[in-house]
């Protein structure tokens, strides 16, 4: 007989965890199906361990650098890649045994194994067609196997995946999705990066920091095509100084495979073809969502390029059937899928919930320099046809960034004229993806240029950075 749950949620990445906790705080009896590790893509293979290995290059770079802060290091300054890479996949172990540790704590099962649905309210597990990509940690013991699992409310979190493009299929070995640049063997000499998004800005930087000659190819007019066109220009200009380079309007066509080496045919704007010769190439061109093998089609699930469609509460075209993250389409984020988990099953609990508001998801980019922001940009807004005021300040103007040596950076804000309304902020510089936070404070809140005006932010911080831009939107900067 089956085993019946209020709540079962497929997936235990950021979204299904965060979701299974709130839901299990909101007196549901909980399950949670995992077929390879718990945390997800994020916290084994994603957001967390790609960030030790970007703070090791950023310790290597401090190092290298030591003299400009009135130190010494004798001798030269080497990267063990082996430990740098057992590092992060450590970081990775714990925060997989602490999911299991919150499914413990709060009483959720974990189902062991890959699930499909067979009705709305109905899932079949059964034994995963792979082997997880890493050993396990030990896991709770509240953990349950292969069998048939009801619950009234299903939600679907199985994130994505690398997309993959024809013709330019990842090897594991020459040509490499963020999974093997995550765990090289060895450094690589020479790189391509095929894509500037976030991924591959991430691992283009972490890369280059270590000495790798890196060239990033990109099919639109600028590195990070969804930030503001200011800010790219900016962090680009960052990124050639350190030896980075780049080609844009420009994509691989071709790729010849060596026997330790690739060929990239690159077809830029004027339809020429210039070919690129590294070791190695990481294909960062997206992701797409894991919609395949759930049951979606026969149950009749609504799917839009690759993604389930929702409604604002997360609630797909099937009554009883849910799908928050990833899977359910961009931003494809992190914090975008708790918060989303949370929506839905608040609402599921029958409380009132604001829906998700896409224009306040941050966006983080853990390159060096960093790069954050939320909302509209420059363009975006004038799109709209709105009256703006653009604010800027840069961090070569903060006492915070000299003293730190850190002062090359750029705030950026966005007004609407006429209300005062913060219609968008853009960072690029030193820790601000920890900045950008208090900016979407301020939208969330609906804050205004006045109030934003009379708010006393510390001295010395990077922080003050953000008012004077405000400041400066209105003729008012007092450091510039």
């Amino acid at each position: 007989m089956a085993e019946t749950y209020d709540v079962i949620i497929i997936g235990s990445g950021p979204g299904g965890y965060v979701t299974a906790v709130r839901s299990a705080q909101l007196g549901f009896k909980t399950a949670i199906v995992e077929r390879e590790h718990l945390g997800g893509i994020c916290s084994n293979w994603g957001c967390i361990p790609t960030k030790a290995l970007l703070r090791s290059a950023e310790v290597f770079h401090y190092a290298e650098h030591a003299k400009d802060y009135g130190l010494s290091i004798s001798g030269k300054v080497t990267a063990d890649l082996k430990a740098v890479v057992e590092r992060s996949r450590g970081v990775a172990a714990r925060m997989n045994g602490g999911v299991g540790i919150l499914m413990k704590k709060n009483k959720v099962d974990v189902i062991w194994g890959e699930a499909k649905l067979t009705k709305p309210n109905e899932i079949v597990v059964s034994k995963p067609a792979k082997k997880p990509m890493q050993p396990q940690v030990p896991q709770p013991k509240n953990t349950k196997g292969e069998g048939t699992y009801k619950a009234k409310h299903i939600i679907v979190a199985t994130g994505a995946r690398p997309r993959v493009l024809p013709g330019i299929e990842p090897d594991a070995k020459l040509i490499w999705t963020y999974f093997e640049a995550m765990v090289p063997p060895e450094m690589p000499k020479s790189l391509i990066v095929m894509g500037s998004g976030a991924i591959g800005i991430e691992f283009a930087s972490f890369y280059r920091t270590l000495g790798v000659d890196v060239t990033v190819v990109e099919l639109l007019p600028q590195v990070m095509p969804v930030e503001d066109a200011e800010i790219s220009k900016f962090a680009q200009k960052r990124f050639e100084r350190q030896g980075m380079k780049f080609l844009l309007e420009a994509k691989v066509t071709k790729v010849e495979k060596g026997a330790n080496s690739v060929t990239a045919h690159v077809e830029k704007k004027d339809g020429t073809v210039e070919k690129i010769t590294a070791d190695r190439m990481i294909s960062a061109v997206g992701v797409q969502g894991n919609v395949e093998n759930l049951g979606l089609e026969a149950l009749g699930v609504k799917i839009d390029r690759g993604t389930i469609v929702i409604d604002e509460y997360c609630r797909t075209n099937v009554p009883g059937l849910y799908a928050i993250g990833d899977v359910a389409g961009p931003p494809m984020l992190a914090h975008k899928a708790e918060h989303e988990g949370v929506v839905c099953v608040e609402k599921i609990a029958g409380l009132h919930p604001h829906p998700l508001d896409k224009a306040l998801v941050p966006g983080c980019t853990y390159c060096s320099p960093q790069v954050a922001s939320v909302g509209l940009t420059e363009a975006k807004a004038k799109e709209k046809g709105l009256d703006i005021r653009v604010g800027r300040f840069p961090f070569a103007a903060n006492g915070k960034a000299v003293a730190l040596g850190e002062d090359q950076g750029l705030v950026k804000t966005i007004f609407d004229r006429n209300t005062g309304q913060l219609l968008g902020a853009h960072l690029v510089g030193a820790e601000v993806t920890e900045l950008i936070q208090g900016f979407v404070v301020a939208m969330n809140l609906e804050t205004t240029e006045e109030e934003l005006m009379h708010t006393i932010f510390p001295h010395p911080t990077l922080s003050e950075t953000m008012k004077e831009s405000v400041l400066d939107a209105y003729g008012r900067a007092l450091n510039a």
